[in-house]
């Protein structure tokens, strides 16, 4: 697993020097209660899209909480154990991802394994029918959500296209008149490309369900920079994502999971604690005041383009246990079982057997053949196998799908053991025979 290294370094230095410039006084903050609020949000934060619970259609609202439901309610859902500062510590969220077969997803040093949600030519054997229908009900909120966010980054770039034609209009006027065929075919093929690259940052393929129950969180963390008040998760942006693509939140908070709030708690300034909000901030900046804006049962919000890598954003605890369902579009160059398996193929091309005896050898001695057979063997050690057994084995609770393809990979592990001790072996016998080995790392 990888340690604490210089980015996390540079960001905890930068989140010191930040409280140290503060000091003991808090940073101001907006909620839709204050006048400023709305031009706050269109100058500084335009790239987040709020779409209320009533604008969702209500189908989607009753088959995704009872969904999320009976996720938890069949226990499916656990603390991650993360590295944080060089130290592994338990998510004090209860966490459980979905989304494409064979994909995963790593935050925080921890790869978490998907339960696959249906997907045409994959057979799915979940543990039950009511779990089968959950997942399902997940796809269908994912399609959903890529919809509407493609709808919002098109009707944002028809805007921007209608100022720029607008503003340009008296220039080209003469180059259209002549060409006007032309100018289409470009429009057209620029129009095209664009839903093509929104259509890859919106297509999301893994979900992280999250459930946060304030009564089962020992210690909620003060806000520390705008005085916020309690956090449930603390500033960050989300890890390991295609660059500048969306990620889509739908929340869920519901009376009738846990204790009624106590309205004696409720602050007249500022944020109401007793009801979930998100916080956001644009990164290491103490000019722009910050945004906490309240989540009703149902809500979405879409950080859209590039929003994720120039804010953080923080989750404000309510009173209330809540769900959310954090649609992401995870950077699976190397997270995948086809990925992984691809790289035992690679490892595998240098192990042959004899014809007639069936005894294996290596093909190569080269040292750069047998580099990358261990690092390939250490990749699907470290990297699959100890990440999976560790904490991967619990989706046996929803669905028994991953234990084939890890069976699979450990046999490639063992085959790649065996590589290992055959050159050992060759080395071995070379030196026995009086053969003077350098090896050139």
């Amino acid at each position: 697993m990888k340690r604490f290294g210089k980015c996390d370094r540079a960001k905890e230095s930068k989140k010191q020097k930040l409280l140290k410039e503060i000091e003991d006084r808090k940073l101001p903050y907006l909620t839709p209660k204050d006048v400023q609020f709305e031009q706050l949000s269109k100058a500084k934060y335009a790239k987040l899209y709020i779409r209320r619970a009533s604008c969702v259609p209500q189908e989607i609202h009753q088959k995704v909480q009872q969904g999320l439901t009976t996720l938890q309610d069949c226990r499916c859902f656990a603390q991650d154990l993360v590295q944080i500062k060089e130290k592994d510590v338990l998510t004090p969220v209860y966490r459980l991802l979905v989304g494409d077969p064979g994909s995963t997803y790593c935050y925080l040093n921890t790869r978490l394994f998907t339960i696959p949600w249906p997907s045409r030519g994959v057979e799915v054997k979940y543990s039950s029918d009511e779990i089968g229908e959950a997942c399902k009900a997940i796809k269908d909120l994912n399609e959903y959500l890529h919809v509407e966010a493609m709808k919002v980054l098109l009707d944002d770039c028809s805007a921007d296209v209608e100022e720029i034609g607008f503003v340009a209009k008296a220039a080209t006027s003469t180059l259209i008149k002549d060409s006007g065929s032309m100018k289409d075919g470009t429009y057209q093929s620029k129009q095209s490309s664009t839903s093509a690259v929104l259509k890859d940052r919106t297509s999301f393929n893994v979900t992280l369900l999250n459930y946060m129950d304030p009564s089962r969180m020992k210690y909620l963390k003060e806000e520390p920079y705008f005085g916020m008040g309690k956090m449930a998760v603390s500033w960050h942006h989300d890890e390991n994502l295609v660059e500048r693509s969306t990620v889509a939140v739908y929340n869920y908070s519901c009376d009738d999971l846990g204790p009624a709030a106590d309205e004696s708690n409720t602050s007249t300034k500022g944020r109401d604690p007793a009801v979930w909000h998100v916080g956001l901030k644009i990164a290491w900046d103490i000019a722009t005041p910050g945004l906490a804006f309240p989540l009703d049962p149902g809500d979405c919000y879409f950080m859209l383009d590039d929003l994720n890598m120039t804010h953080q954003h923080c989750v404000l605890s309510g009173m209330q246990p809540r769900f959310s369902s954090t649609h992401r579009v995870a950077e699976c160059s190397s997270g995948t079982l086809d990925y992984i398996f691809q790289r035992c193929d690679v490892a595998m091309k240098n192990l042959q057997k004899d014809p007639m005896l069936g005894i294996p050898s290596l093909i190569s001695l080269e040292l750069d053949s047998v580099k990358q057979t261990e690092e390939i063997h250490n990749e699907v050690e470290f990297e699959w196998l100890r990440q999976f057994w560790f904490q991967g084995k619990r989706s046996a609770k929803a669905s028994d799908w991953w234990f084939e393809p890890m069976a699979l990979l450990e046999k490639s592990w063992r085959e790649m053991e065996q590589m290992v001790r055959f050159h050992i072996m060759m080395l071995i016998m070379l030196a026995e025979k009086g053969y003077c080995i350098i090896l050139r790392l």
